[in-house]
């Protein structure tokens, strides 16, 4: 069975000076309470040792470690192996916080569960444990998100979750997330706030990790029994931070494996439309939604627009665990344009029968180049974070297919 990791922490949940705890007074006891559930439940191995036999019987864990053979051969250099989380229950990473989370509500004797959500697969994740243990469940959306990442909005309500499309700021996951703070301000007897990425007050951002720690764990393991060495670097996407937290928790104490993130770098990062926050440079330290890290933000404080053709990888800000990763030179930081990114996806598909979600899809494109750099003796795994059902849609448009247009064509005179 795979161990639990040790958490990702320093002192009073910083990072270095990433991290913290600014909240509003009326959310104090709450945030103590949760703590305190937390501290207790990773200080008992029970209830890790239940954590992965759930996810084991109900996601079919561990996930495989694919090797990438057309992938390899194409590039030449590293054999290129594949972190296959899109096989996760519900089609991606998520789920393995969420059943964590859910699981420490249940201690905790809340019955209700909200939760903020951007490409929607934390949203489906969540709506699918609220259904299985039958809690009232409430998910934010951003507008925008909303209609471009339907398919996993129709199956939140089909499980029995009430969807809010968020119309204020920019439409978007920040804006989700504000309304979710807001609501669990006015609800925090009843109700845990089930946020999905390693960001947030703390101990939001430690929990996370250590739920998604598995990810790492289990790649580590698979990884030297399949080639008896450890790669020589790890690829993940980096929107708010989970699974890149989650791969890289395996390989921290590794020093000659190279932690590789990669942003969305969106229309270019000379312009106004990406979501790259460290690799552009553009990023300032600041104080938002609870806690301290890198934002994308004006002089005065202001959150700026951000874009990507990846839903979930458009917030404003980053984990503060990989902030910190980043400041003390542990983690390299890429990004990959959009066109990159439907490049790399289509390759991926043509090569390997492969669809990895768009957010996904951001880390192979720096995986891709830079995999000719190393020998046919080396590896490199990359991170599938999600697959890529959820994005036909965006995919279909932004490839310009006949049909697809057509299809666009005939709704917009019937309509």
């Amino acid at each position: 069975m795979i161990k639990a990791a040790a958490p990702l922490i320093s002192q009073q949940g910083y990072y270095g000076e990433f991290g913290g705890r600014f909240i509003p007074e009326i959310l104090y006891e709450t945030f103590v309470a949760l703590t305190v559930a937390y501290q207790e439940a990773r200080c008992n191995p029970a209830f890790w040792q239940q954590y992965v036999a759930t996810l084991a019987n109900y996601s079919c864990r561990p996930t495989p470690l694919t090797y990438a053979e057309g992938l390899t051969r194409h590039f030449g250099g590293a054999r290129i192996y594949i972190k296959r989380e899109d096989l996760n229950h519900t089609g991606s990473h998520k789920l393995n916080n969420v059943l964590g989370q859910t699981l420490l509500a249940q201690r905790m004797g809340k019955r209700r569960i909200i939760a903020e959500t951007g490409a929607g697969q934390h949203g489906v994740a969540t709506a699918t444990m609220a259904a299985k243990l039958g809690l009232e469940c409430r998910i934010y959306m951003g507008a925008e998100d909303v209609e471009r990442q339907y398919p996993n909005v129709f199956w939140m309500r089909q499980l029995g979750a009430e969807v809010i499309p968020v119309t204020s700021g920019t439409q978007t996951l920040k804006d989700a997330m504000n309304e979710a703070l807001r609501d669990w301000s006015a609800n925090m007897t009843t109700t845990h706030y089930l946020i999905g990425t390693a960001c947030g007050p703390h101990p939001f951002p430690e929990m996370v990790a250590w739920f998604q720690s598995i990810i790492g764990q289990e790649a580590r393991s698979q990884i030297l029994t399949q080639t008896q060495q450890l790669p020589r670097a790890v690829y993940a996407c980096v929107g708010g931070g989970s699974n890149a937290v989650g791969l890289f928790s395996g390989f921290l104490d590794d020093t000659a494996v190279e932690l590789v993130g990669v942003e969305a770098g969106g229309q270019g990062i000379h312009t106004t439309h990406h979501a790259a926050r460290l690799a552009s440079n553009a990023a300032s330290t600041g104080i938002a939604q609870g806690y301290k890290t890198q934002f994308l933000q004006t002089s005065d404080g202001q959150m700026q627009d951000t874009h990507s053709v990846a839903a979930g990888l458009d917030y404003v800000g980053i984990s503060p665990i990989l902030a910190h990763l980043t400041q003390i030179g542990r983690m390299r930081v890429a990004f990959a344009l959009d066109t990159e990114v439907l490049a790399a996806l289509r390759l991926t598909l043509q090569t390997e029968g492969l669809i990895p979600a768009l957010e996904s899809a951001h880390g192979f494109v720096q995986a891709f180049k830079e995999a000719p750099n190393y020998t046919a003796q080396d590896c490199i795994i990359i991170n599938q974070s999600g697959r890529g059902d959820k994005d036909i849609f965006t995919i279909a448009e932004a490839l310009q297919e006949p049909e697809w247009q057509r299809f666009l064509q005939q709704r917009a005179v019937q309509s």
